[in-house]
């Protein structure tokens, strides 16, 4: 493995050595991220500090293991679930976490990003109210001092029941914050079909927030992927892989112009195939060749152990995309953002003249 390759990324029959000045490049594409859990974003030091402070009975083993991604990676949840249940038990604590991921997001030129958060797992800890406030306290502070730009995307936590998610909604609706502008699904999609979920998303369309789904993340039938665009409306569709099982489906997904937030590094892949298989198939890959708008994202980075410079590295050098491909990921998560249309006709115009002066240099490097 090289150093430019996160150390469970299988090596690609693509790649090529990538120098400082290639990484440069990755580093400097001007960049939203729109599939980004915020829990998966905590520092490993920073875990190792709030479980002191919370007196969880957490050893450096577990925290050791949590951290640690292997060849064939196992998901994220565990880490998750131990962050709601004895971790996070004080609304401050998510307001480091914010601060800190966009700290980082300013280090990999990561302009704008609408973020994941789970309540559900939290709420016998404090209310919705405080631990939205916690996370917005920190999304100003990290504007003030990075630049960068954080909105809120509540998810639901697929694994609870559906009346969870309906309670969910209700607090987005009544302690309604500018910040706050869709609202998501996330955690363990097997056997947790996103219809079972209709109400809550019902509520949050009537309400005038945005949807997003995570749909066909785990090879999951791509009858979830159709429920999400159909039935729940979805404004746009996480992961989305197995959409290209059903050619009509992508069509219509072509037709009504979806954005599908990719992960390059998405665990299921990298168990499911072998490592002379990977790069080739990749369902990212397929799903570019049929048409569809994809935009790359790093999920849970400090738990994969992956960076955005080097989310868009893979894409480029290890999936074979061009130059011109990753300039129309770029677009494409600009308009794949919940942002107003003016604000995007400017950013097109004015990162896609940046990009070709970086994509001018970067070419010269060969």
């Amino acid at each position: 493995m090289r150093k430019d390759n996160p150390a469970f990324v299988p090596d690609s029959p693509f790649a090529r050595p990538m120098t400082d000045k290639h990484m440069a490049f990755f580093t400097a594409i001007p960049k939203t991220e729109l599939h980004c859990h915020l829990l998966g974003t905590t520092q490993k030091s920073t875990f190792e500090d709030l479980v002191k402070e919370s007196g969880a009975a957490v050893t450096q083993e577990e925290i050791d293991g949590f951290f640690t991604r292997g060849d064939k990676p196992v998901g994220v949840l565990r880490i998750f679930r131990a962050l709601e249940k004895e971790i996070l038990i004080k609304p401050e604590m998510l307001t480091r976490i914010t601060y800190e991921y966009l700290a980082d997001c300013k280090k990999h030129n990561i302009r704008y990003t609408e973020f994941f958060w789970n309540y559900t797992g939290l709420a016998t800890h404090y209310s919705f109210e405080a631990a939205q406030n916690a996370i917005i306290e920190g999304i100003h502070k990290g504007f003030e001092d990075f630049g960068v730009i954080g909105r809120l995307i509540p998810a639901v936590d697929r694994e609870a029941d559906p009346e969870c998610a309906e309670f969910l909604v209700r607090e987005m609706i009544a302690h309604r914050a500018p910040e706050t502008i869709g609202l998501g699904i996330d955690y363990r999609e097997n056997d947790h079909e996103p219809e079972n979920f209709w109400k809550a998303f019902l509520l949050a369309k009537e309400a005038g927030f945005k949807v997003t789904l995570h749909a066909g993340e785990f090879g999951c039938h791509w009858r979830n992927v159709r429920t999400a665009m159909e039935l729940l409306k979805a404004d746009r569709i996480d992961h989305g892989y197995t959409i290209i099982d059903n050619p009509a489906l992508v069509e219509e997904a072509k037709t009504k112009d979806l954005i599908f937030t990719v992960v390059p590094t998405n665990s299921y892949y990298l168990r499911t195939f072998s490592d002379e298989e990977w790069a080739i198939k990749q369902p990212i890959r397929k799903m570019v060749e049929m048409g569809l708008r994809v935009h790359p994202n790093t999920d849970d980075p400090t738990m994969h152990h992956v960076n955005a410079t080097q989310t868009w590295m893979l894409m480029y050098n290890f999936l074979n995309f061009s130059t011109e491909n990753l300039k129309q990921f770029m677009i494409n998560g600009i308009d794949g953002a919940w942002i107003d249309e003016e604000t995007k006709t400017q950013w097109k115009k004015d990162w896609a003249e940046e990009f070709d002066r970086l994509a001018k240099e970067f070419d010269k490097l060969g």
